[in-house]
């Protein structure tokens, strides 16, 4: 009876063993299921929010162009002008879908690598009037082709300087912005450049 009863009690033991251990691995299994679509999620809405960030702007400008060729050790020299208004639209990019990401599963953080440098782009819509020909230095094709790349890089110039930089950089950071809610609403952290952003205002000290 005795042997028996210590049979039963033995069994019974390692039946709750058994279901202890079961309920522990599952419980395990079911916290990894819960990171891994939570990850998986995160990331889809992190590649949701990287997306093409675009500023526009347009330019106005006249300019006089000139050219003289010169004859005979300066003994004859003939000269062309025009008068050219530019039209320019201006367009800055920063196309987020280039962006580099790790996802830390564990440490639950996102690592922001890298942030695509914007991309500029100036299409001058010239108008030529007053085309004066010289009586040896007439225009041609070629002549077009250098004015137009020549007001393209002057207008390069004046629009790194312009406050369209400035704007571009602002509708960045509203998107980077975007990326900092969705990690914090998921109680994740966001680094980028080996920083912990905490707050918007953290992406504009990191990006200057």
């Amino acid at each position: 009876m005795n042997s028996r009863l210590k049979n039963i009690f033995i069994g019974v033991a390692i039946t709750i063993i058994i279901v202890l251990m079961y309920s522990y691995y599952s419980s395990r299994n079911d916290e990894r299921e819960r990171l891994i679509a939570q990850t998986a999620l995160i990331e889809k809405q992190v590649r949701n929010v990287s997306k093409l960030v675009v500023t526009e702007a347009t330019y106005a400008k006249v300019y006089t162009y000139e050219n003289t060729k010169v004859f005979g050790w300066d003994f004859f020299s003939s000269q062309k002008r025009a008068l050219v208004i530019s039209n320019a639209k201006v367009q800055i990019a920063y196309d987020l879908k280039k962006m580099n990401f790790q996802i830390d599963e564990n440490a639950k953080t996102i690592r922001i690598l890298n942030i695509p440098p914007p991309e500029i782009k100036i299409d001058p819509d010239l108008t030529y009037y007053n085309l004066d020909n010289g009586l040896t230095n007439r225009f041609e094709a070629r002549d077009f082709n250098k004015i137009k790349t020549q007001i393209t890089k002057d207008l390069k110039s004046k629009v790194s300087k312009s406050e369209v930089v400035g704007n571009a950089q602002n509708r960045l950071l509203s998107e980077l912005s975007q990326i900092y809610v969705l990690t914090e609403s998921f109680g994740w952290t966001l680094e980028y450049d080996g920083s912990t952003i905490n707050s918007d205002s953290d992406w504009s000290d990191l990006m200057d």
